[in-house]
């Protein structure tokens, strides 16, 4: 498809848009981003610096060079789409507008490429040289309007699309490529172009569902390579065939409707898809219903709509008491639903029909019946049994109950069993077979959600429950309990005091009269009749005793009856103690220092008695008159009702321990007094009134326990030093021992043993050979001490003789020499048996002997017979063989 050229000449300039309305005709199917036209303006002033609008700026957008893009993917009505295109001056804001109208082009109808119309192409405007007087039009940059191109093309391939070409190729050889993804980027090869005709080629079929639009750029250069002509963008649209079948999102959709719903309501959505251009008639879907089942109670209880595939119900009767589920085989169709072009798939649609409460709950009976024992709570009673025929287990099935009549005490509260649904009458309060023996309530049972609308039914249904009392044997009960008794202290044993009895409420029983009896009695003052309830002492009461707290002493008595099973109960007895003036006041502390001199020698005292007020304080201090050294050494004053102050009357009393009587007198009715002794301790003091003497510590607190446990510490301490001691001592002797036992030089665990070097010969050795030449110069080792040795260690005898040879020795007497010495070594004791250093004399270098080793050898071995040793069994057989196989 070539471009087509305009070719206008006007010398006569008129800046703005060459004509009021322009029309094109372009694709029905529009991209994104696609280029639609060229708009063309014209410019007297080359300077001027031009901006392009859109009237639509959400659908086309004008580009500075004045091409129309799309700006969204939509689909172009039959009817022609018009829109203004406005081009502004940015300096002088002077605006031309055109009017753009776009008409969809004809369907594509299965011709061949090359008969399919060409697309209008507007020219760019003028430009004027400025080194040429007269006006002259430079023309714009090739522009390749869109390629449609349809899907899956059967071909020939290659396909021919388009030629490209230059208006210089006329005068210049120009070389053609065709750049961008689908030609030299991957994927690569789907078009191609020729170099030197600009022929572009498409080489396979293409796939819209893959790849719905190619962007190829155009590059012209000569044969040097040199850029000719500016890059042009191509824009290949593929265009969309009906090759993909719908596909629903979902096999099977799941949906739910309410029974009894009107007809218009909505289930649910299905929804498939179709990879053809949704755009086109190939991606438009169009949905129905095969079929229903069951059909009851209408074949037609559904509908669905062909555009959305919202599924709603278009006939009454829905019942889930007797449909709980609809199955639906829907159909999808592309081609807007053409039964004879477009393809189809299907899915199932289950709706579930779900419970409303259109059902109210039905007692099974109109009269229950149960009976509890008096006394008992928390027990059932009966048990109330409905019916509902709603589904289980949802708030139209699940029964409220509440009682109408017949407990106005609130004795009885009903539950729901979650499970059963059934109303359980249980006890929630005691209830006294004396006062009521029966009870007939009536009770009510309806839905945890009210009724659907339009249900004829009533909302609840009643029933009566008769529920018997049964009589049980209840423990007896004291009155009052607890029982307050005022009583002065003092009173004396077998007193009386009160009776203390208990009342049965059995009064329909027949049984004997109640026993009594002690249950908790701290103090052990009193005793109970077991038949009237008589309480008598049985010891002094005593307000001072530690068993009465706040004035009030407390005992429990119980009281039993004779009933089947026997039962008891029990009543506290409160006796509140009035105080008599029994207890004398006495002196606190015991105890008190004081200096020998007359300043400072204050003491304070304090008068404590058991009893409360009025037989307690004021108290009067006084001393005796007898022994009469009591008022000549001290004296006494009263600072308060309860304390007074001890000090000396004369300047100086010696040292010592003293005891004082204070005669100390209550307030009370009559009066109690007592002589109390004060231990006084006379102590010399310092400037601040403390003691300096050694009684000190005494008076200090520290006790004979105090004492011991410092005692003990130090004991503990000692020894712990001592044990330290004997460790450090056994640990040195265990050392010393390993020492002896162990020489670290013959230690060989944990040494290197060194043993010999192979050199060059003796004469490269360093080493010092003085003590191979001198055996007698080598030092015994020193004598160890008696222990554990080791088995290689030379043991403890005396030094053998070795012979000792001449410093100069005659070559000749070597032997003889050295048979002396194994001699002597064989007959030593001392010897180690192995692995040990033999020191013989040195040799010296240079000797004229021969080799030791033709010593005793001076017969041949062969001149010998070995066949004797064939005859000393199969040990020597190998010996044999080697030896007594004669020449062999």
């Amino acid at each position: 498809q070539a471009p087509i050229k305009a070719t206008c000449e006007d010398m006569s300039c008129k800046t703005g848009f060459p004509e009021d309305v322009h029309s094109a005709v372009v694709s029905r199917s529009v991209h994104g981003g696609q280029p639609l036209l060229n708009v063309r303006f014209r410019s007297c002033d080359g300077n001027k610096k031009i901006h392009f609008g859109s009237s639509e700026p959400e659908d086309f957008r004008v580009g500075e060079d004045g091409v129309v893009y799309a700006e969204r993917s939509f689909q172009l009505s039959a009817e022609p789409t018009e829109f203004v295109v406005s081009a502004q001056d940015k300096e002088t804001q002077q605006e031309w507008q055109m009017r753009v109208k776009l008409t969809p082009e004809p369907a594509f109808t299965g011709a061949s490429e090359k008969d399919q119309r060409k697309i209008e192409e507007i020219i760019f405007p003028w430009q004027q040289y400025k080194h040429s007087s007269p006006l002259k039009r430079q023309k714009r940059d090739w522009v390749i309007p869109p390629i449609n191109l349809p899907e899956n093309s059967k071909g020939p391939f290659p396909q021919e699309l388009v030629r490209i070409r230059s208006d210089r190729d006329k005068s210049l050889s120009l070389r053609y490529s065709v750049t961008g993804p689908g030609a030299d980027q991957p994927p690569t090869g789907i078009f191609i172009i020729n170099p030197i005709s600009g022929q572009l080629s498409v080489t396979k079929p293409l796939d819209r569902e893959q790849i719905a639009s190619f962007h190829l750029r155009a590059h012209a250069v000569d044969v040097n390579g040199n850029q000719v002509e500016n890059p042009i963008d191509i824009v290949i649209n593929v265009i969309d065939m009906n090759d993909n079948r719908p596909e629903f999102l979902h096999q099977v959709w799941n949906g739910t409707v309410p029974e009894g719903s009107k007809p218009g309501t909505y289930v649910m959505t299905v929804t498939a898809i179709d990879a053809d251009d949704p755009n086109t008639q190939n991606g438009m879907l169009r949905y129905r219903i095969l079929s229903q089942a069951p059909s009851s109670p209408s074949p037609n209880m559904f509908t669905i709509n062909n555009e959305t595939g919202d599924i709603i119900t278009v006939a009454a009767g829905l019942d889930r008491e007797k449909v709980q589920q609809y199955t639906l085989i829907i159909q999808a169709t592309d081609m807007e639903g053409n039964p004879t072009y477009g393809l189809s798939n299907t899915a199932t649609a289950v709706i579930a029909v779900t419970d409303v409460n259109d059902n109210p709950p039905e007692f099974t009976a109109m009269t229950f019946y149960g009976e509890v024992p008096e006394n008992r709570v928390d027990v059932i009673v009966a048990n109330l049994t409905v019916t509902d025929k709603d589904q289980p287990h949802t708030p139209a099935w699940n029964a409220l109950y509440r009682m109408t009549g017949g407990d106005p005490t609130g004795r009885f509260t009903i539950l729901t069993d979650p499970n059963s649904n059934d109303g359980l009458v249980t006890v929630v309060k005691p209830i006294d077979f004396e006062t009521n023996r029966m009870f007939v309530l009536t009770v009510a049972a309806e839905n945890q959600v009210p009724l659907a609308k339009g249900i004829q039914h009533p909302p609840q249904s009643t029933a009566t429950v008769s529920i018997t009392v049964i009589d049980v044997n209840e423990s007896p009960y004291f009155v009052p309990n607890p029982k307050l008794v005022r009583q002065e202290e003092g009173l004396m044993a077998g007193s009386m005091l009160t009776t203390f009895t208990a009342q049965d409420p059995d009064r329909y029983m027949q049984q004997t009269s109640l026993r009594y009896s002690k249950l908790s009695d701290p103090a052990n003052w009193l005793k109970i009749d077991p038949v009237n309830g008589q309480i008598t002492t049985t010891a002094v009461l005593d307000r001072e005793s530690i068993y009465v707290q706040n004035n009030m002493y407390n005992a429990t008595f119980l009281a039993s009856d004779n009933g089947i099973p026997p039962m008891s109960g029990t009543g506290t007895l409160q006796i509140y103690l009035l105080d008599i003036n029994d207890n004398a006041p006495q002196v606190h502390p015991k105890e008190a220092t004081t200096c020998e001199t007359l300043q400072p020698n204050a003491i304070n005292i304090t008068a404590v008695d058991p009893d409360i007020d009025p037989n307690a304080g004021p108290f009067a201090f006084e001393l005796p008159d007898t022994p009469a050294s009591i008022k000549r050494n001290w004296t006494i004053v009263r600072i308060s009702g309860d304390h007074a102050q001890l000090s000396l009357r004369i300047r100086f009393l010696e040292a010592g321990i003293y005891d004082v009587p204070i005669v100390i007198t209550d307030s009370g009715n009559p009066h109690a007094s007592s002589t109390s002794l004060l231990k006084v301790k006379v102590c010399q003091c310092d400037l601040n009134g403390d003691c300096t003497d050694v009684d000190r510590i005494v008076g200090a607190g520290l006790g004979t326990g105090a004492i011991i446990a410092i005692l003990l510490c130090i004991i503990i301490l000692l020894i712990l030093v001592l044990m330290f001691v004997v460790w450090m001592k056994r640990r040195d002797k265990e050392r010393q021992a390993k020492q002896l036992l162990i020489d670290p030089e013959d230690d060989v665990r944990d040494n290197i043993l060194k043993y010999d070097e192979e050199g060059g010969g003796e004469e490269d050795q360093d080493y010092d050979l003085s003590q191979l030449q001198q055996p007698d110069t080598v030092e015994p080792d020193a004598i160890k001490p008696v222990g554990i040795r080791r088995l290689d260690e030379r043991p403890i005898h005396a030094e053998p003789q070795y012979p000792v040879r001449s410093a100069a020795p005659h070559p000749g007497d070597i032997g003889d020499f050295i048979n002396e010495g194994l001699k002597a070594a064989d007959n030593d004791p001392t010897a180690p048996p192995y692995d040990s250093l033999l020191v013989f004399d040195y040799e010296g270098s240079g000797s004229t002997a021969g080799s030791l080793s033709s010593l005793n050898s001076s017969s041949s071995g062969g001149e010998q017979d070995y066949d004797y040793l064939n005859d000393w069994g199969p040990r020597f057989k190998k010996l044999a063989d080697m030896y007594g196989g004669g020449d062999d």
